[in-house]
C-alpha cells in the first residue's frame, strides 16, 4: 500500500503527533510519500529515521492508494491540487479549528488509519468547478473544489458583475464581489455571506453576492450543467480572481467561464461518520436547551 501525505501550519506539539502518524504507517508496512512543503515544516531531527519519498506538483501521484491531508479545510484543498485528476481517496484529520472537510480528529488518527488498512470506510464523492479564461490563469490548477470569487481589489467602491448564465443576463450584481460554489463549498465563504447549505450530492451551482448594494439580492442554485460567465465593471479596474485560497489580480479584458469538472475530490468516509451528523457537529445544530 502506498499513502501520500501533505500537511502545513504546523505547531510546536505537532511534531510528535506527525512522528505518530509516520510511525502508524511504518508499522503497517504503508510505503509513505510527503509534500515538499510538508517536509519542510515538519521540526524535528526524527523524520530523517523514515524511509520518505517527496513529491511537489510536478510529480504524477496516480500509483498512490490514498492521501492523507494533515490540518485543516485548507490543507485539504490545497491537497486537491496535488492529486488532480487521478481521484486518489483522500482521509482529512483535523489539527485545525472548524473542518467540514477534515473531519477526523488527531486523537482518532491512528485507528483511521486502521480503519483505511482493514478497507473500513466508503467513498463520499464531491464535484469540482472549472475556470476557463483568456487569457489562462492558475496553470493546471483551474478547478476548485470549494468556489471560485471575483473580489474588488480596492476597499474603497463596489464593483458591477454581470453574470450571465447559459449565455442569459442573470442579474448585474452591485457588490464587492461574487461567489460561486459548489455544493461543498456551500459550507465555506458562501455560507458566511449568507448563502444556502446545500447537500453534497445535489449537482448544482450556487451564486451569492459579497456585500450587495441592493438588499433585494439574494443568492440562487443553478444545476451545474450550466456554463457562468462574466462580465465585471468598476473604477478600479483591477479585480481578484480566486479559486479556494489560490488567487490572481485581473483586469475587465479577462474573459471568464465556470463550468463543472470532468473529474471529482474523493473524500475517504468512515464508518459511523454522515455529512448530516458533520453539519450538527460543526453548527451545533441542537444545543439549545429548547431541544
Amino acid at each position: 500500500m502506498r499513502i501520500g501525505i501533505h500537511g502545513k501550519d504546523f505547531q510546536n506539539k505537532s511534531p510528535r503527533f506527525v512522528l505518530k502518524i509516520l510511525s502508524a504507517l511504518q508499522e503497517h508496512k504503508i510505503e509513505t510519500w510527503v509534500s515538499d512543503k510538508f517536509l519542510k515544516q515538519v521540526k524535528t531531527p526524527h523524520i530523517n529515521d523514515f524511509k520518505l519519498k517527496i513529491f511537489d506538483h510536478s510529480v504524477n501521484l496516480r500509483n498512490l492508494d490514498f492521501f492523507l491531508s494533515l490540518g485543516g479545510d485548507g490543507t485539504l484543498l490545497e491537497s486537491v491540487t496535488y492529486i488532480g485528476k487521478t481521484e486518489i481517496p483522500i482521509l482529512g484529520i483535523n489539527t485545525g479549528r472548524l473542518g467540514f472537510l477534515a473531519i477526523n480528529s488527531r486523537e482518532d488518527s491512528e485507528a483511521a488509519i486502521q480503519a483505511l488498512v482493514k478497507g473500513n470506510y466508503t467513498i463520499n464523492t464531491r464535484s469540482l468547478l472549472k475556470l476557463i479564461s483568456s487569457p489562462v490563469l492558475f496553470g493546471k490548477l483551474n478547478f476548485a473544489l470549494n468556489d471560485f470569487t471575483i473580489i474588488k481589489k480596492d476597499t474603497s467602491a463596489m464593483i458591477t458583475v454581470h453574470v450571465f448564465v447559459d449565455g442569459q443576463l442573470l442579474n448585474s450584481y452591485w457588490a464587492d464581489g461574487v461567489i460561486v460554489s459548489t455544493p461543498t463549498g456551500s459550507t465555506g465563504y458562501s455560507l458566511s455571506c449568507g448563502g444556502p447549505l446545500v447537500y453534497p450530492e445535489s449537482e448544482s451551482f450556487i451564486i451569492t453576492p459579497v456585500s450587495p448594494h441592493n438588499l433585494g439580492t439574494r443568492p440562487i442554485v443553478l444545476s451545474d450543467k450550466s456554463e457562468i460567465t462574466f462580465q465585471i465593471e468598476g473604477r478600479s479596474k483591477k479585480y481578484i480572481v480566486s479559486l479556494d485560497s489560490r488567487f490572481e489580480t485581473i483586469d475587465e479584458s479577462v474573459k471568464i467561464k465556470i463550468k463543472k469538472e470532468r473529474f471529482h475530490v474523493k473524500l475517504i468516509q468512515l464508518h459511523g461518520q454522515h455529512y448530516f451528523k458533520t453539519l450538527r457537529q460543526k453548527l451545533n445544530w441542537g444545543l439549545d436547551i429548547r431541544n
